[in-house]
């Protein structure tokens, strides 16, 4: 099982009990980030955590190609 497949399996289930005891998606998926972020900070410095942020956000566009593909 890959790294990918556990994660979807996790993050699925966690959505699924949020929508079943009312809370939204956006909640979860709001703690979950903070949870990441703390994991992170474990092993690595704030400045590559925010690097890895930062480039989350500016691709996270998924009709944008990222800077380095080429068409």
């Amino acid at each position: 099982m890959s790294a990918t497949e556990i994660a979807t399996r996790h993050f699925s289930a966690a959505i699924a009990d949020a929508e079943s005891t009312g809370l939204g998606a956006d909640s979860v998926c709001r703690a979950l980030l903070s949870f990441l972020v703390a994991k992170y900070l474990e092993s690595r410095s704030v400045a590559d955590v925010q690097s890895e942020l930062r480039f989350v956000a500016d691709n996270c566009d998924p009709d944008t190609d990222f800077m380095f593909m080429r068409p």
